[in-house]
């Protein structure tokens, strides 16, 4: 893959000799390729015609021509939308003309999954909510126990508070009482970032697929959202994704540092800021996704407090 800059100063893998391959021109959701039989030499080329006009080509071999005889080559040309299921049977390997970034072997799987539920629901955005339900069952052990933690950090955010005003300004002290504690209790607490760690490739795979395939483009889902592959024009899910943010934050226990605290507390906005700009069925995704989080971490503490009840009544 190459881009007009690296044509410019040549540093593409191009001209090269082949006996199979294509050569394509990509867009955003089209591209045109041609397409040469396998097992026949090409040659492929780049170069640059002028300012802002671009050639890429093969040359294939007419063969030995007599005198006064004539010759012709055909070489097909596919010209139109990056339609992945179509594209595997064009040609090998034509569907590499969706680039899904380095997390292609996660993007690929979800494609498909999404493309099946669609398929059964007849509808992308309804497809998305039961791809997010299913992704959310299968982290649910680790996010269990991620959630776990938290609770447990909740539960415990008395005693640390005790630390806090009894070593005041002391910050070496009250780090070292902080751990002593955390290793008596047997709580991590970088516990419960973990399902947010493990979500991040998940999340930005599915990005690429909302955001690279044709057949997410002007998909309805329902209301104002007609076009799940473009930002909500309302700007109506990044709100709501904002307030279940700050929801998981007001759920979370509060960190000691007063500057975590704070940033903790500005995160929800600086997300959805961020969000606006996002496709709407990306934000559909985290928007369900959280709203899953908040019910299943609201379940945990509940119980994890009741314990902590119980455990101080005997």
């Amino acid at each position: 893959k190459a881009t007009f800059a690296e044509i410019d100063k040549g540093k593409t893998p191009l001209p090269k000799n082949s006996n199979d391959g294509w050569i394509a021109v990509l867009q955003h959701y089209f591209f045109s390729a041609w397409l040469p039989k396998n097992g026949t030499p090409r040659e492929f080329y780049t170069r640059r015609l002028d300012e802002n006009l671009y050639a890429a080509g093969v040359i294939v071999p007419a063969g030995t021509i007599a005198a006064g005889a004539a010759a012709s080559v055909t070489v097909p040309l596919y010209a139109g939308p990056e339609e992945q299921e179509k594209l595997e049977k064009i040609a090998p390997g034509l569907d590499l003309t969706i680039d899904y970034g380095w997390l292609t072997i996660i993007a690929v799987p979800l494609f498909w999954l999404l493309a099946w539920l669609n398929q059964w629901v007849g509808n992308w955005g309804i497809a998305i909510i039961l791809l997010t339900v299913i992704i959310k069952l299968l982290f649910y052990p680790l996010s269990a126990a991620s959630y776990r933690s938290m609770a447990k950090m909740r539960v415990l955010a008395p005693k640390l508070q005790k630390l806090k005003d009894q070593y005041g300004d002391d910050r070496q002290r009250l780090q070292q009482a902080m751990m002593e504690l955390y290793k008596t209790e047997k709580i991590n607490p970088l516990g419960g970032c973990m399902p947010i760690v493990v979500q991040i490739p998940v999340f930005i795979a599915l990005y690429w697929v909302l955001l690279a395939s044709v057949e997410l483009r002007h998909a309805p889902f329902m209301l104002w959202i007609d076009d799940l592959a473009a930002p909500d024009p309302w700007f109506i899910l990044p709100i709501l994704m904002a307030a279940t943010m700050w929801i998981q934050t007001m759920l979370n226990p509060e960190p000691p540092d007063p500057v975590q605290a704070k940033v903790m507390k500005i995160m929800p906005i600086v997300f959805s800021v961020f969000f606006f700009f996002f496709p709407a069925g990306l934000v559909l995704y985290w928007l369900v996704n959280n709203v899953l989080s908040i019910a299943q971490q609201w379940q945990i503490t509940r119980m994890m407090e009741r314990e902590a009840i119980a455990s101080r009544k005997n």
